[in-house]
C-alpha cells in the first residue's frame, strides 16, 4: 500500500492560540510530512518493501546500532511518526483522563514529575529526534528519546506520546528555545485522551 498524507485532525489555525501557528503547520504537515511520504514512496518502489504496511517497513528496515539509517527507514519512520504526532496533539483535549494520571502517578511519582522526565529528554536529545513517552512489553511505562526518525515499533514498544523536536517543529514560533516548546507542548498541546487510548 502506498504512503499517504493524513488530513490534519483539526485545522491549520486550530493549535495557534495554544502555541503552535498556522504557519508551523503549514510548513511542518503541508511540506515536511509530504516530503516523506513521496520520498518513501519512491525509496520503496521496485523493492520488497512495496505494499507492505509502514509498521513493516519500519521494523523490517531499522538497522540497530547502525550511525545512519537508510532512506527507507528514514522516509517510512517520519512518516509514522508525524501521523502520531498530529493525533497526538489537537484542542480542547488538555484535561488528562483518570486511568493515565494513575498510570503516570504511579510510575513516575505524579504528573509534574512525568512533564519533568519528558521535558528532559526532549532537551537532551542532541541534534534532531523525539522524546517519546512509551508503554514496555512488560506494560511498564518509561520516557525515553530516540535519534532523527528512529521509534518506538524500532524497539517492540508501544508509542503512548512522541514530541517531535527537530527544529521544524517549533523554530517559527519558538526559535531556539526547545524547552519552552516542550513545556507549552506538555501543558497546552498534548490531547491527553488519545494519550490515554494507546494505553
Amino acid at each position: 500500500m502506498a504512503f499517504e498524507l493524513p488530513d490534519l485532525p483539526y485545522a491549520h489555525d486550530a493549535l495557534a492560540g495554544l502555541g503552535m501557528s498556522k504557519e508551523t503547520l503549514e510548513y511542518h504537515h503541508d511540506l515536511h510530512h509530504k516530503a516523506y511520504v513521496d520520498n518513501g514512496n519512491k525509496a520503496v518502489a521496485g523493492t520488497e518493501w512495496e505494499g507492505k504496511s509502514v509498521e513493516e517497513v519500519i521494523k523490517g528496515t531499522y538497522q540497530a546500532g547502525a550511525v545512519a539509517q537508510n532512506g527507507i527507514f528514514n522516509n517510512a519512520s517520519q512518516h509514522w511518526n508525524h501521523t502520531q504526532f498530529w493525533e497526538m496533539m489537537g484542542p480542547g483535549g488538555d484535561k488528562m483522563p483518570g486511568e493515565l494520571e494513575k498510570a503516570l502517578v504511579d510510575t513516575f511519582g505524579s504528573v509534574d514529575k512525568f512533564k519533568e522526565a519528558f521535558a528532559a529528554a526532549g532537551a537532551g536529545q542532541f541534534g534532531s529526534g523525539w522524546a517519546w513517552l512509551v508503554k514496555e512489553a512488560d506494560g511498564g511505562l518509561k520516557v525515553t528519546k530516540t535519534e532523527n526518525g528512529v521509534n518506538p515499533l524500532c524497539f517492540g514498544q508501544t508509542a503512548l506520546l512522541g514530541c517531535d523536536v527537530w527544529e521544524h517543529s517549533y523554530y517559527i514560533d519558538f526559535r531556539n528555545k526547545r524547552p519552552a516548546y516542550l513545556s507549552n507542548f506538555l501543558d497546552k498541546l498534548v490531547n491527553w485522551e488519545n494519550v490515554a487510548s494507546r494505553l
